[in-house]
């Protein structure tokens, strides 16, 4: 079809530059220019003066790693090295200090959510190795239906961006959406079709809605699996390690998807009413896009790479999901429960769906499998290494008492009575810190807190847990507040203002929406 091959000529010519574009420091804020420079020198100095300064209330190994955490945080907030490399500076810290031994610092990053990060990242990456990503976007958004409407294409560009999220880095997802809304943009716009610059492009309502739809989907649609995004681990790992609360795959999606979709269609609601001027135009230049008989060859056959991918996926989500089915079926008593359990945990399945990809060929006597290391070795491992280190920080500030302090601080100056006021402040307060520091540093700050406040009050601390989870997710108003973001204001079609007015609406309600998705549904299932 005419609607799917131009975009894929669009993607071909702009992705080649989406992981190397570098936007122009004078299209953000002061702040992000002079953030690095202030936080590089802001966090050792702290750090010098926490620990000369007495705090009698702490214990001495709570005192130094007080000092150690807010140098880390410092860092992760200004970002003048990177992330992961700041959180390898806290476990160095730790051991220099005294705080544990390097066996035990260490020891967080071979939990088995590590590994379920890493065998999700390999599949990942076969999938947009062998394009099945691309083909899976493009075959939605060349349905009839789909096309005849504005609204429709809207909302199917985001609702497949949202998809291709929750098993696919939201970078990554966006990254590969981000070339196909201009290329929407420009035949709405009647452009010349071998131009894929967006400068050359007007800023509409419309484009505005379609870029901005394709970056915060993908942040939405992180939510709906443990594997989406890595505030969802990290709320799974701290849980399991720190209050002993086990949730499989299938209990998480019972009530994350269920939120997605909540939050996909608040998403849908406020980018529509935001930038619905000129949908009239935006019509007619939809009737007047060519469109080719369904027997159109435009799309390519499918690869022996794309069927093994799809194959190895498909067997990973069923090995993902059926302990959580049989625990419910069976109950949790029964042994075929109990062993499917232990025997199949989620690491172990996604490492099972990327050990297949080495081992399945696309090519016999080539001897070419799907998947090589040479491509394997390009994943996100900088995410790993970022969330081994702070799960280590997470685990010390448990055993050293820092957790519980500072949760008891936090109760007598808050208030806090109830647990499901202790969720709303949680879900607020890491929605303003994600702003302007990455969802795995909120999330690994604020979760362990929020555990040790709910422990220490004697709440159960899985909402509140999950509620920050959540909403180090949030994070929509500002270039900076993540990487999908910064993608598709740096086509130069979104002013400034119209992402901010964006984003806190879209921030504040989906706040409200977790809060109420949680307080509904744990209870509902048993869980809280």
């Amino acid at each position: 079809m005419a609607f799917v091959s131009y975009p894929l000529e669009v993607v071909k010519k702009t992705n080649k530059n989406i992981q190397s574009m570098k936007i122009k420091d004078n299209n953000f804020s002061p702040f992000d220019f002079w953030r690095q420079p202030i936080a590089f020198g802001l966090g050792p100095l702290i750090f010098l003066l926490i620990l000369l300064l007495p705090f009698p209330s702490l214990s001495p190994e709570a005192h130094k790693l007080a000092a150690i955490v807010l140098w880390v945080v410092v860092w992760w907030i200004g970002e003048p090295v990177p992330l992961p490399m700041t959180a390898i500076l806290g476990v160095i810290l730790c051991v220099l200090l005294g705080l544990a031994e390097i066996k035990t610092a260490l020891a967080p990053f071979s939990d088995p959510v590590i590994f379920l990060f890493m065998g999700s990242f390999i599949i990942a990456r076969s999938m947009t190795l062998h394009g099945l990503d691309h083909r899976l976007a493009f075959r939605v958004l060349s349905w009839k239906w789909v096309k005849t409407s504005p609204l429709r294409v809207l909302f199917m560009l985001g609702l497949v961006t949202a998809g291709l999220s929750m098993w696919i880095s939201n970078t990554a997802t966006t990254a590969m959406m981000y070339p196909l809304a201009l290329g929407l943009i420009t035949m709405l716009q009647g452009k010349n079709q071998e131009s894929t610059s967006s400068l050359n492009l007007p800023s509409t309502p419309f484009a505005t809605a379609l870029l901005l739809m394709a970056a915060y989907a993908s942040t939405v649609g992180g939510i709906g699996t443990p594997v989406g995004t890595p505030p969802n681990l990290i709320a799974i790992a701290m849980l399991n390690k720190l209050a002993r609360i086990r949730l499989s795959f299938f209990q998480w999606m019972l009530f994350a998807v269920p939120l997605f979709i909540c939050m996909y269609l608040i998403l849908f609601a406020f980018l529509f009413l935001l930038h619905k001027k000129g949908l009239k135009e935006i019509q007619r230049g939809l009737a007047n896009i060519k469109t080719v008989e369904s027997g159109s060859n435009s799309l390519r056959p499918w690869t022996r790479g794309e069927k093994n991918t799809l194959l190895v996926f498909l067997i990973t989500v069923i090995l993902w999901v059926t302990p959580g089915l049989i625990l419910m079926i069976s109950g949790e008593n029964s042994s075929l429960s109990q062993m499917v359990t232990s025997r199949i945990p989620e690491a172990v399945a996604a490492l099972i769906g990327a050990l297949l990809l080495f081992l399945i060929p696309t090519d016999w006597r080539k001897g070419k499998m799907t998947m090589s290391w040479k491509e394997a070795v390009n994943i996100d491992w900088g995410t790993l290494l970022l969330f081994g280190g702070g799960l280590s920080l997470g685990d010390l500030m448990f055993k050293t008492g820092l957790a519980e302090a500072v949760g008891q601080s936090l109760i007598k100056i808050t208030g806090t009575n109830s647990v499901w006021l202790l969720t709303f402040m949680g879900i607020y307060v890491t929605i303003l810190l994600t702003e302007t520091t990455s969802n795995t540093a909120s999330a690994t700050m604020m979760v362990p807190v929020m555990i040790s406040i709910a422990t220490a009050s004697g709440f159960n601390p899985l909402p509140p847990a999950l509620g920050s989870a959540f909403g180090a997710s949030l994070a929509f108003m500002l270039p900076v507040s993540t990487p999908p973001n910064a993608i598709v204001y740096g086509s130069g079609l979104i002013p400034i203002t119209k992402m901010v007015r964006a984003g806190i609406l879209i921030s504040l309600s989906g706040g409200l929406i977790i809060w109420l998705i949680l307080r509904l549904l744990l209870p509902a299932y048993g869980l809280a």
